[in-house]
């Protein structure tokens, strides 16, 4: 085991660095885990921004955790040293009603391994065994890596319900946005228009699936989008979670349609044509995270081949360069910053 356990620290966006803390000791229901490859997701830039609404600087993360079983609690021994795992990160109470309801996702006293509590780009930590999932025999850890992220965009096309033959805009052609066209085309959409500002950014949709990648701030993308899908948008999902979003989204979905929200909202209030939701009877509605059948079925996906790895993961960087993986992850050439992790 390595000694000292090494685990990132992030103050800002401009200073992240490594602390040296004590190797943990599990607890009968955990799991000692030492890590392998840790993803940066688009909420750990924008809390290293100092801009996530839930989580606060300093903190220390990594909750896109792919790891080996170093050791087990008495009551963990289902899971010998060796096996490979990845984490599922909500750490729920499993007695508010929306646990009992199997709504864990959204606990009443929801904590965020890595966001909210001490996270996975370590060395080695803890968590209970209860919230890993086993890596599938054949699946690279690289691959792995991408479970996490893709079970949130899932979850999000299963809340618009059955998308066959039906018609998608999704906003934003980031990490989250890209997997959730990949998701919305699997479960059979059958056109999708995705945006986003950046030209990089649209031309990697196409090759990703979308039909048209639309300048995100034209004055003519709602009337292009609407030519390409044939009429408004069955769903929109909006991967931005910002006032103009919001508001493009309002104007390309059809009457009756349905808004997801998937991107992080800044705090505060983020108006909204109220009067055209009501009009048009508009459904919207918020997307957090997942649950642990949004995991079997990134898992599938991931191992039928549906989600190309090579072409999400654009780069990797070791522990100890976990501040030019995060200064990476906010480039644009970028779609997926993996860390990987060795003893030292």
């Amino acid at each position: 085991m390595p000694a000292p356990n090494r685990r990132v620290l992030v103050r800002s966006i401009d200073d992240i660095g490594i602390e040296e803390v004590p190797v943990p000791r599990p607890g009968e229901d955990e799991l000692l885990i030492r890590s392998t490859v840790v993803g940066v997701c688009g909420s750990d830039t924008h809390a290293a921004l100092g801009h996530h609404p839930f989580i606060e600087l300093p903190y220390r993360p990594g909750h896109e955790v792919v790891g080996v079983v170093a050791a087990a609690g008495a009551n963990a021994a289902d899971f010998a040293p060796g096996t490979r795992v990845i984490v599922e990160p909500n750490l729920y109470c499993g007695r508010c009603a929306q646990c009992r309801s199997g709504r864990y996702n959204i606990c009443r006293d929801l904590e965020v391994f890595g966001c909210q509590t001490p996270g996975g780009m370590t060395d080695l930590f803890t968590i209970p065994a209860g919230r890993v999932h086993r890596v599938p025999e054949g699946m690279s850890d690289f691959q792995a890596a991408l479970v996490e992220p893709l079970a949130t965009p899932v979850h999000a096309v299963a809340k618009a319900g059955d998308l066959t033959g039906r018609t998608v805009a999704v906003l934003g052609a980031g990490p989250i946005g890209l997997l959730v066209l990949a998701a919305a085309r699997h479960a059979g959409a059958a056109r999708i228009v995705a945006t986003d500002l950046l030209d990089t950014k649209r031309e990697r949709a196409v090759r990703l699936g979308a039909d048209e990648a639309l300048p995100a701030d034209a004055a003519d993308s709602v009337a292009k989008a609407h030519a390409v899908l044939g009429g408004p948008a069955d769903v929109v999902f909006d991967c931005v979670a910002r006032e103009q979003s919001m508001a493009q989204a309002v104007d390309l979905v059809a009457k009756g349609g349905r808004i997801i929200v998937v991107g992080v909202g800044s705090p505060g209030a983020t108006p909204i044509r109220l009067d055209l939701v009501q009009d048009r009877e508009i459904r919207v509605e918020g997307s957090l995270m997942y649950t642990a059948g949004d995991y079997r079925t990134a898992l599938d996906l991931i191992t039928s081949g549906v989600i190309d790895a090579d072409a999400i993961i654009t780069a990797t960087y070791p522990l100890e360069q976990a501040g030019e993986a995060f200064a990476a992850a906010l480039r644009p050439e970028h779609v997926k910053v993996l860390v990987t992790v060795t003893a030292p």
